[in-house]
């Protein structure tokens, strides 16, 4: 949250970390479990990534999705991806691109304060309450507090590891090493 929102008194809630990686045809998101509210830690073992959509044929959704920011904001927006999934016949670039819209001109859904990284089988994305639906570059995606500590660690070991879930749970406990806004309570969910 911006500095004004927080001398208007509002509660500055910090922390998460989600990174997505894609490597070897398999996908994986991985999130830790903290809830800090300023240097106190509220919940250590939030869900912050989870299957929605579809249903493939071992009844879990078809995508899994991460966030960072505001709890509520974010089951907000899982609960509309779910919709233009549905809408749009499962089609992940389809509804992201149709949520960022959304979420970028509706008064309601743009104070909104979440981040998220969503994927299925064939693509990875990172949505942002300014429109955007950005792929990233060499299959990694990190989010939150611990974001560029996580990214920076899975870079690193994608030349010596070559499973997606390895990569994503060394590049967690490394962030959780260095962040003090994310805890080693790691979720992980794959495609």
């Amino acid at each position: 949250m911006d500095d004004s929102r927080a001398s208007h008194g509002l509660i500055q809630w910090h922390g998460t970390t989600i990174i997505g990686v894609k490597k070897n045809g398999r996908t994986v998101i991985a999130g830790d479990g903290q809830v800090s509210m300023g240097n106190t830690v509220m919940k250590p073992n939030a869900r912050k990534v989870r299957r929605i959509g579809a249903l493939d044929e071992n009844g879990r959704g078809k995508v899994i999705a991460g966030f960072a920011g505001a709890t509520a904001d974010a089951f907000t927006l899982f609960e509309r991806l779910e919709r233009k999934l549905e809408q749009h016949r499962g089609q992940l670039m389809r509804a992201a691109v149709e949520l960022a819209k959304d979420w970028r001109t509706d008064k309601y859904l743009r104070n909104l304060e979440a981040l998220m990284i969503v994927a299925d089988a064939e693509t990875m994305l990172i949505l942002t309450g300014n429109g955007d639906v950005l792929e990233p570059e060499g299959g990694i995606a990190a989010i939150g507090s611990g974001g560029n500590y996580a990214l920076a660690a899975a870079r690193a070991l994608t030349d010596y590891e070559d499973d997606a879930e390895k990569i994503a749970r060394r590049a967690m406990q490394v962030d959780a090493e260095v962040c003090v806004f994310t805890n080693d309570r790691v979720t992980v969910e794959e495609i």
